[in-house]
């Protein structure tokens, strides 16, 4: 049956796609890192998904405001036990060289990204589709997966069971298509300037590393005709400083984030370009539990958690709206109520108190300092964020020695382990608490403390077979505590989204997962 998300998203997609005038309009955009890759298969972060979501397309798609709306599928059917999805795809999608997006386009980027030769860190999110796992794990054939074309334009996709986040998925950049032709021809060089096709609203033009990218208008984009701009430039600008700069100067339309330290000036000075609201994401540190590491230690772990003062860095080092994170899971996360650390009402001098005993207990304190290196990616932020915990752990004999990189570099690093404390930041790839807890279980490449809890796995586990959406609530919410119990992460605030947005530009809306396609926007006059 046609779902009801169908139908309301057929409505928005009328509504927000009546015609724009066409103009010779360049957007030009701030975004907060250098891309590690333009292929869907070998990106992890929000900054690149600014420019993945505008060169490709899924089956499903985002609305300005967030809401999914039909992509390159114009319809789907769901199983009335919600293991089968058929999509119908739009006989006018197409690639940018003008060649068909086709259900065997999707197939093929199935199995890419799930064959472990890609080494794509966010395949797990495609671990609903029935033997995604086990292809990824190299444990079956490619053509085990659950994902069939049964025509150029009809794909039908089986779940190993049902999953009610699963269409949101589909609009993550771990869905899109990916042009067989091109890969086949030109192997890890299809993404580049020169031999990169894709599906969405703009094509890629050129890009120069560490200065800009630039996208044109893509003819042959099934709603061409309703996307006001003719060309996007971004610009890699780590230092939210200097992207603010250049906002004030007239160089940049949007910037994805802007100092907080600089918010009270911009609500004077600039109050109908800020933009704060609520957003689904966490700011965390996460702890290396790997052999050999002192934070492999649950006791450190916790001392250091419980010397963190949450408040102060909310309140008197960002200042724009951020909340105290007690938990892993945002409170905004629809149909969850989450656990809570245990000594969130404790006064802070109970905390150090506990805090000082534990790490005796670990042997550690004045006269045996911990030395630990914490690392963070390039922002003043981030930078102040780190010298701030170095101070609270002080009093606890820990000793910091700070490390940072630009966030590609910085990830990579983390991901192979290289650190003792890393600062690190999810935002939801979908409305739904697993987005969030799958960071703590078993195996997961983006689980960058390498922590492991067999308990806690078996919660999610169960939990991902549980049809009941409370049942599932309260399953996952255990597994929570449990890895709140263990210190797993150190949560630090729940995240608002600072843009700035000229007020020149119509189109663009907040909405909680600070998703902006740039088919959205237009330039007044």
């Amino acid at each position: 049956m046609i779902t009801p998300r169908l139908a309301a998203g057929s409505l928005l997609l009328a509504a927000t796609c009546l015609a724009l005038p066409a103009s010779a309009e360049t957007l030009r955009l701030a975004i907060m890192g250098e891309p590690a890759s333009l292929d869907p298969h070998k990106i992890s972060g929000t900054w690149e998904n600014d420019v993945v979501g505008d060169l490709f397309e899924g089956l499903v798609t985002e609305a300005a405001d967030g809401a999914r709306i039909p992509g390159v599928a114009e319809s789907w059917e769901i199983a009335e036990d919600g293991t089968t999805y058929t999509f119908t795809l739009r006989e006018d999608a197409a690639w940018s060289d003008g060649t068909p997006v086709t259900a065997d386009d999707f197939v093929f980027a199935f199995r890419r990204i799930l064959d472990p030769a890609t080494a794509a860190s966010y395949a797990y999110l495609l671990y609903p589709v029935k033997n995604a796992e086990a292809v990824y794990g190299g444990e079956a054939e490619p053509s085990a997966l659950g994902i069939e074309a049964l025509d150029p334009h009809t794909l039908r996709i089986t779940l190993e069971r049902s999953t009610p986040y699963f269409l949101d998925q589909l609009a993550h950049y771990t869905a899109y298509p990916v042009p067989r032709h091109a890969v086949e021809e030109h192997g890890d060089d299809w993404s580049s300037p020169e031999h990169m096709v894709s599906n969405g609203a703009f094509a890629l033009q050129e890009w120069q590393s560490q200065t800009r990218i630039e996208a044109t208008r893509n003819p042959h984009f099934h709603d061409a005709e309703n996307v006001a701009l003719d060309e996007v430039i971004y610009f890699p600008i780590e230092e939210r400083n200097t992207a603010l700069n250049r906002f004030r100067a007239g160089e940049i339309d949007i910037a994805r984030e802007f100092p907080t330290q600089q918010y009270a000036w911009l609500q004077e000075n600039l109050p109908e370009a800020v933009q704060v609201a609520p957003y689904l994401g966490i700011y965390y540190y996460a702890f290396n539990t790997r052999d050999g590491r002192a934070t492999a230690d649950p006791r450190v772990r916790e001392a250091l958690s419980l010397a963190a003062r949450r408040e102060v860095i909310t309140d008197q080092i960002l200042g724009t709206g951020e909340q105290p994170a007690y938990g892993f899971v945002p409170p905004n996360v629809a149909h969850y109520e989450g656990a809570e650390l245990d000594f969130a009402e404790l006064s802070q001098e109970e905390r150090l108190t506990r805090a000082r005993a534990l790490m005796a207990e670990a042997g550690y304190g004045p006269d045996n300092p911990l030395e630990l290196q914490l690392r963070y990616n390039t922002s003043e932020d981030h930078r102040k964020v780190a010298i701030a915990l170095a101070a609270m752990w002080k009093p606890l004999g820990v000793e910091v020695e700070l490390y940072n990189a630009e966030v590609a570099v910085h990830y990579a690093d983390i991901r192979q382990g290289d650190f003792d404390v890393a600062r690190a930041g999810w935002i939801g790839d979908y409305n739904d608490a697993q987005n969030f807890l799958s960071l703590l279980e078993g195996g997961v490449a983006n689980n960058y403390g390498a922590y492991q809890n067999d308990a806690f796995d078996a919660l999610m586990d169960r939990a991902a077979e549980t049809q009941d959406t409370d049942a599932r609530a309260e399953l996952m919410a255990e597994a929570e505590a449990l890895a709140l119990a263990d210190n797993a992460t150190l949560p630090l605030y729940y995240y608002v989204s600072r843009n700035l947005v000229s007020p020149a530009l119509s189109g663009w809306q907040t909405n909680i997962e600070d998703i902006h396609r740039s088919r959205w926007i237009d330039i007044e006059d």
